[in-house]
């Protein structure tokens, strides 16, 4: 008799993890996820990348507004788990149904615990311009992240690394290591590594402030927030009413005060060099490579863009 898994996910983070534990030995006995989100105007239903794709594999799906109900502890009680895999869920555990899964509650988190416990570790490392991250397997305790951890595997952060890149990265990586993980705990086979909290760091959820360019900002920093608001929110600077994205950029030398259009490609002065626009989108338009956009812009050299 196979044994029962519970998946607990809700972004394209933890899809791959979901496809690989369905074609395992394993049971999904169930899958929860976020609840469907109204769109803005209300007239769509918006189901998230795990419910989507669990109704694609057949899956029993439950989508709680919260885990405190009576009756949702004791459906959860009733489905008598071996494991519980918990990969972006969005909600926090409550401490009560960590007895519940004879092997407990395991956690693949984005960072390399204790670094960066919290709702966006990915955004953070790369904002943060750290030069490496990767991905934790934590059991659940009580707390935010805070729990031993079973293994950890190291990726680098490259210079153009973005948000998006990392998630894809650190997504495949939970998704191929998750089954051994597995095995590990199931026999007993490794010793779990209890965090540092003294070295803890948190990755506090993106603010619709933060994703504004400051140009006063070293030019590297800019770079990394950036980097790290792609491809959700997006970096941006405001200029005659409008707002434009910065999706792309590289480091100039190239040094003027901070705000100012340098040259025609769009070279944009920061506190101490510089940074070279690729690619950009004005607010109602596409993305476009920063040489269609000098095509047709009111951007130009000499100007404040601050």
């Amino acid at each position: 008799m196979s044994k029962k898994i519970v998946f607990m996910g809700t972004p394209m983070f933890s899809v791959q993890t979901l496809e690989v534990l369905v074609k395992s030995n394993f049971e999904i006995s169930c899958v929860y996820t976020q609840p469907p989100k109204k769109s803005k105007r209300g007239l769509k239903i918006n189901l998230s990348p795990i419910n989507l794709a669990a109704e694609k594999l057949n899956l029993k799906i439950r989508t709680p507004n919260s885990l405190e109900t009576e009756e949702e502890y004791n459906y959860f009680k009733s489905i008598k788990p071996y494991i519980v895999i918990v990969v972006a869920y969005g909600k926090i555990i409550p401490e009560k149904y960590l007895s519940l899964s004879e092997k407990g509650f395991l956690n693949i988190h984005a960072s390399l615990l204790p670094k960066w416990r919290g709702a966006a570790p990915i955004q953070r490392s790369i904002m943060n311009r750290d030069k490496e991250t990767g991905v934790s397997f934590m059991m659940i305790e009580k707390g935010l992240d805070v729990g031993p951890y079973v293994n950890q595997i190291k990726v680098k952060i490259e210079s153009q690394t973005t948000a998006g890149s990392l998630t894809d990265e650190l997504s495949k990586v939970g998704a191929d290591n998750i089954l051994k993980t597995i095995d590990l705990i199931e026999n007993n086979k490794i010793n779990f590594t209890t965090q540092d909290n003294s070295q803890a760091s948190y990755a506090k959820k993106i603010s619709k402030t933060e994703s504004k360019i400051v140009w006063k900002d070293k030019a590297v920093n800019i770079i990394a927030k950036i980097n790290s608001l792609n491809p959700y929110p997006g970096a941006w600077f405001e200029f005659n009413g409008s707002r434009y994205k910065i999706w792309k950029a590289l480091i100039s030398e190239m040094k003027g005060v901070p705000g100012d259009i340098l040259d025609e490609k769009l070279t944009i002065a920061c506190e101490d060099r510089s940074i070279e626009v690729v690619k950009i989108q004005k607010e109602g338009k596409e993305k476009i490579e920063i040489t269609e956009f000098i095509k047709g812009n009111k951007i130009s050299k000499g100007q404040n863009i601050s």
